[in-house]
């Protein structure tokens, strides 16, 4: 498991190791075209691809993309029902080129509510992908922050049923384990596409110390360039974890002692 940002202070890098994505915009960038909403999902699904092999060329680590949260439940059926025709093609077509890449992939989320071949697919992927390294791909499919940190304090509780008859607050560490992604490093640099400017509800305990980048554009449009131009964005940042500017110029080996 990886330490907490909250705890320890992860390495300076200029390329962000774990990137989180929203990607906002499909059913308006089909909307501005006077297409039906499955066009921008489709059109999406491409914008992906291209953001997963990009990741891997710029050595980004690990990539985790927003694709269905538990609160998109309440979408018209119709839309609801496409999406999980998409999601169930895209585990059908794309899992085996991951495989072939070196790209391990995840998922996390409740996964009880979908189709049974959907959860086989996504016990095949993974058990598939499990040891490659190249990059870590991680799908959240109805998932939800707030999901997320109950469930890990439940399965804690349920692991050390001492703690809740003491009464007592577990720290913050105790609950980590039991996070849905407790196998990555919590994010460096979070995107959001669409030009909306909140992380609604995703990754809520993993974003404490994470960079904020919005873009307007739709994911559709989110290619290359915008990727880089993202990853420009964080390397300017100034990343202090609760220290002062002076200590983060003093410490030994980083940019700012360097550069001095």
């Amino acid at each position: 498991m990886f330490p907490s940002s909250t705890r320890e202070i992860p390495a300076s890098r200029a390329v962000p190791r774990h990137v989180a994505i929203i990607m906002d915009g499909n059913g308006r960038w089909a909307k501005r075209r006077f297409l039906p909403r499955v066009a921008g999902h489709k059109r999406g699904v491409e914008a992906v691809r291209a953001v997963v092999k990009h990741a891997v060329e710029r050595g980004v680590e690990y990539l985790t993309l927003f694709a269905f949260s538990s609160e998109n439940w309440r979408r018209p059926a119709d839309e609801v029902s496409i999406l999980m025709d998409l999601f169930l093609r895209a585990l059908e077509q794309e899992v085996g080129k991951l495989h072939g890449n070196g790209i391990r992939f995840r998922i996390v989320g409740d996964t009880t509510p979908f189709d049974p071949r959907i959860r086989e697919l996504i016990a095949a992927g993974e058990a598939l992908t499990a040891r490659n390294t190249r990059l870590t791909l991680t799908i959240a499919a109805n998932y939800g922050g707030r999901w997320d940190i109950a469930q890990a304090a439940h399965a804690f509780y349920r692991a050390h049923p001492e703690a809740l008859a003491a009464d007592t607050v577990p720290p913050p560490d105790s609950i980590a384990p039991y996070l849905a992604m407790s196998y990555a490093p919590e994010p460096d640099l979070f995107i959001r596409t669409g030009g909306e400017q909140r992380v609604s509800n995703f990754l809520l305990w993993q974003l404490a110390y994470t960079e904020l980048h919005f873009t307007d554009l739709l994911w559709p449009d989110f290619d290359e360039a915008a990727f880089d131009a993202a990853i420009a964005s964080y390397a300017r940042r100034e990343r202090r974890f609760g220290r002062t500017s002076e200590q983060l110029a003093n410490a030994p080996g980083s940019r700012l002692a360097v550069e001095e």
